[in-house]
């Protein structure tokens, strides 16, 4: 068809160029003319086939291409579903974080509120022990105070089964024999004693008097056997025949074992105990 065309052209053509050239001119021409309408026309086949092919592996790389783009969409669908889902679940996780972070907030603020009420509690506590312990010091100091008055008023009913014709000494009757022989800190403590008696050992006959420095406490602890030891010792210092002893409501099981350990005498609840041990303990003359 495309031959046909190109030789009706050029009938049209050579009837043009006879009106202009030589008729052996135009022979010429026209053959130069019909040579290039059918390389022009060989040429045209070639590339249409050429570009027939190209199409086809076009279309089919483009079928493929398609296919791919369906297969990604289908890919970026699933994906962006999935991230909507993670988003979701980002969300949710989002709020409960923010959720435990109030419930946290919250616990914290009564955990500060809780602290600050123990220790408001533990000050008072504090108070409270200190005002108890001030109050069982002055209760002890005034039943030791009331102690000594009774031993005092009645040492005769306390002692007399340990000593015959018993007296109370006040501790300032002796001041001439002990103020040269105590320094003046003991010369001190020594007016500190809560009780001083004398006496003859009963049922010792023949035995010397002797002289009780009574340490009085309403319960007895190791401090009050000491003190009872150093008194007397003040005493013994002064050549008299002192011994230490003391008396109470009760006693510990530490002031007991030293007593008896050191021969000090006990008097506890209107009973004696280690008596005989500390007058055989006594020095002879």
């Amino acid at each position: 068809m495309a031959y046909e065309w190109m030789v009706i052209d050029r009938a049209a053509v050579e009837e043009e160029l006879r009106r202009v050239f030589e008729p052996s001119v135009v022979q010429v021409m026209v053959n130069v003319l019909n040579q290039a309408a059918v390389s022009a026309v060989e040429v045209t086949r070639l590339d249409l086939r050429d570009l027939s092919g190209t199409m086809h592996e076009l279309a089919q790389a483009q079928a493929r291409t398609e296919a791919r783009l369906e297969r990604l969409e289908a890919i970026v669908e699933q994906l962006a579903q999935a991230q909507a889902r993670t988003e979701a679940r980002l969300e949710r996780l989002e709020a409960i974080v923010e959720q435990l972070a109030q419930a946290q907030a919250r616990t914290e603020a009564r955990l500060e509120e809780l602290e600050s009420t123990v220790g408001r509690l533990v000050l008072a506590q504090e108070r409270t022990e200190a005002q108890v312990q001030r109050l069982t010091d002055i209760v002890g100091d005034l039943k030791g105070r009331m102690l000594e008055l009774v031993y005092r008023g009645r040492a005769s009913a306390y002692f007399g089964i340990l000593l015959q014709r018993i007296r109370v000494v006040d501790p300032s009757d002796l001041d001439d024999d002990l103020r040269e022989r105590l320094t003046p800190e003991e010369f001190k403590d020594w007016f500190r004693v809560d009780l001083v008696l004398s006496g003859k050992p009963r049922y010792r006959p023949g035995a010397e008097p002797i002289w009780l420095v009574v340490e009085i406490s309403s319960v007895i602890d190791e401090y009050d056997v000491a003190r009872a030891q150093k008194r007397a010792a003040y005493l013994q210092r002064a050549n008299y025949r002192a011994l230490p002893l003391v008396a109470g409501e009760k006693i510990t099981p530490g002031a007991r074992a030293f007593a008896e350990a050191q021969h000090v005498p006990l008097s506890l609840d209107g009973q004696i105990y280690f008596w005989d041990e500390a007058l055989d303990a006594i020095p002879k003359d």
